[in-house]
């Protein structure tokens, strides 16, 4: 368990993002995780590399909706101030806190405090011994790091621990989460460690990430980009949602357009995506801008929207065609529509989309 959220075994596989605000700035650093937390995040890691970044921890614990995890580099003492003011894990690396003396303090914090523990070990900051016997980071070196760690938390008497073997290198990440699967039964925290800006750090993550899930390898993850913590949640439910492992949210299925479409496809999907990122009910609706495969797959979606001649368009709830809509009328008869499915559903009545239930009729009487 971090916090409430539970990590391995049958558990949904949980998201995770980490701030970039200072720590020391309190103010700022909860506003950031409450952004994270509107888009989704399930776990939130905070950097405390100073003892004033910990001075304060405890606020920013307490206005956390979700588990904060500490993380630590180097300074013993930061993850005990930090166990000490909510943390609900701490993110370590065994080796580089010092003797084993100080390790079993760090254990005796998180025990008194409930904290699980995260070995976190990374191609970019193997032990010297390691990559002087392997000559460079490689799978058997992550390995390895990882085994010694885990041992070391173990010989403490310490289990409430997960796993994280990273690399910027996709094919050297993935051979280490293999070997590392097939070692160790324990939860691990999947991730391609420094993958770049959000277009190419997110081919990187979803091509290393999405093959280890879909193997059956991963218990929760982090999306490390170069972009704002809010982009690493949503990337990280996009590929969820692709593999079916979670869904959160709408699922858009929309078409890249060509000149056949009825209608501005690519500032439509756009529109509608922003609108429509308060909404947590899983669910999903296709936008394609033409007749060729639109009518296909609005009948395999809650809602659908087709591009049709003369600026009507087809609306699909539920599979079936049901109206039209004018152009300058789509966008926010589709947020409507979508909005009252997500009402309908949270209220328990059937996911079947009855286009005459209360909601529905609402939306027609206001337009």
């Amino acid at each position: 368990m971090i916090g409430k959220v539970p990590v391995g075994g049958d558990a949904p596989i949980s998201v995770q993002t980490m701030t970039n605000t200072p720590t020391e700035d309190v103010t700022a650093t909860i506003d950031q995780i409450r952004r994270c937390e509107e888009v989704g995040a399930d776990i939130i890691r905070v950097s405390c590399p100073t003892e004033e970044a910990t001075r304060h921890f405890d606020k920013i614990t307490r206005a956390a909706e979700v588990p904060i995890v500490a993380d630590i580099h180097f300074h013993y003492k930061r993850a005990l101030e930090a166990a000490d003011k909510g943390a609900a894990c701490l993110r370590i690396n065994p080796g580089n806190i010092g003797s084993s003396q100080r390790v079993a303090e760090v254990v005796r914090a998180a025990k008194a405090n409930g904290c699980a523990i995260r070995i976190g070990v990374n191609a970019g900051s193997l032990e010297k011994d390691l990559l002087e016997k392997y000559g460079e980071p490689c799978p058997e070196a992550l390995i390895e790091s990882a085994l010694d760690h885990i041992k070391l938390l173990q010989d403490h008497d310490f289990h409430d621990f997960k796993v994280a073997v990273k690399a910027s290198d996709v094919f050297l990440a993935v051979a280490a989460y293999h070997g590392l699967a097939e070692a160790v039964d324990c939860p691990l925290h999947l991730g391609i460690t420094e993958a770049g800006g959000l277009i190419g750090g997110t081919v990187k993550s979803s091509i290393g990430m999405g093959s280890l899930l879909w193997a059956g390898i991963g218990d929760t993850i982090r999306v490390s980009l170069s972009a704002e913590p809010e982009q690493e949640v949503k990337v990280g439910f996009e590929m969820l949602k692709a593999l079916g492992l979670r869904t959160r949210g709408v699922r858009v299925v929309s078409c890249p357009s060509c000149s056949r479409q009825g209608f501005d496809v690519i500032r439509m999907v756009e529109a509608l995506e922003k609108r429509l990122e308060h909404i947590k009910t899983p669910m999903s609706l296709s936008v394609l801008g033409c007749v060729v495969n639109g009518p296909g797959e609005a009948r395999e979606t809650d809602i659908g929207l087709t591009g049709g001649g003369n600026g009507k368009h087809m609306v699909f709830l539920s599979g079936v065609t049901d109206h039209t809509v004018q152009s300058e009328d789509m966008l926010e008869h589709i947020v409507k529509l979508v909005e009252a499915k997500a009402a309908q559903i949270e209220a328990g009545e059937a996911i079947a989309f009855d286009p005459h239930a209360p909601a529905i009729q609402a939306v027609e009487a206001a337009e």
